[in-house]
C-alpha cells in the first residue's frame, strides 16, 4: 500500500464503489497522463445523500451540509479515479476541482461548500493535493442534487 492509499486508511475512510453513470457517459476518462472525472454526485449506496437546493432558510439545505454533501462527492470522483488509474497512489497533482452548487437565488457562499472538496484533498494527498478550483452557483443539478464535483487529476 502506497501512501495515499495509507492516508486514506488513517483517516478512516474507505472510498465507495463507483457510482454508475445515470446517462450516457462513464465515470473517467483518462487522456495522457491526466485523469478527468465526470460530475459526481453526493450518491450514498445508490441514493442521494440530500437533494435540493442549498442555502439559509427553511426546505433549504444548509451550506454546512452542503459542505459535507461535497465531500462525499469527492469520494465518488476519487473512486472514479482509482478504478480508471489502479490506484490513488499514481496521483503526481490534483489539477483542478470544479464544484456546482445548486443554489437559492440569495445564496453567495459557494467556496464555502466547495471547500469541503479542497479541504479533503488536502487531507488526502497534502501539497499534491494543493489545485485551482472553480465554485459556480446553478439552478439546478440532475436529480435534484445540492452539488455536483468534477476532478482534474496527474498522474504517472
Amino acid at each position: 500500500m502506497g501512501v495515499f492509499e495509507a492516508r486514506l486508511a488513517e483517516l478512516g475512510i474507505a472510498l465507495p464503489d463507483v457510482v454508475p453513470p445515470v446517462a450516457a457517459y462513464v465515470p473517467a476518462v483518462v487522456h495522457g497522463s491526466l485523469a478527468y472525472t465526470a460530475g459526481q454526485l453526493p450518491m450514498v449506496s445508490g441514493a442521494l445523500a440530500a437533494k435540493g437546493k442549498v442555502g439559509d432558510g427553511a426546505g433549504l439545505v444548509p451550506a454546512e451540509e452542503a459542505r459535507g454533501l461535497a465531500r462525499t462527492a469527492t469520494l465518488n470522483a476519487l473512486a472514479a479515479v482509482r478504478s480508471a488509474i489502479g490506484s490513488l497512489d499514481r496521483i503526481t497533482r490534483v489539477i483542478k476541482v470544479t464544484g456546482f452548487v445548486a443554489s437559492d437565488p440569495s445564496f453567495t457562499g459557494q467556496p464555502g461548500v466547495v471547500d469541503g472538496a479542497s479541504l479533503l484533498l488536502g487531507e488526502i494527498f497534502g501539497d499534491a493535493g494543493r489545485h485551482a478550483r472553480s465554485a459556480v452557483g446553478v439552478a439546478v443539478l440532475p436529480l435534484d442534487a445540492p452539488v455536483e464535483i468534477e476532478l482534474v487529476v496527474a498522474f504517472e
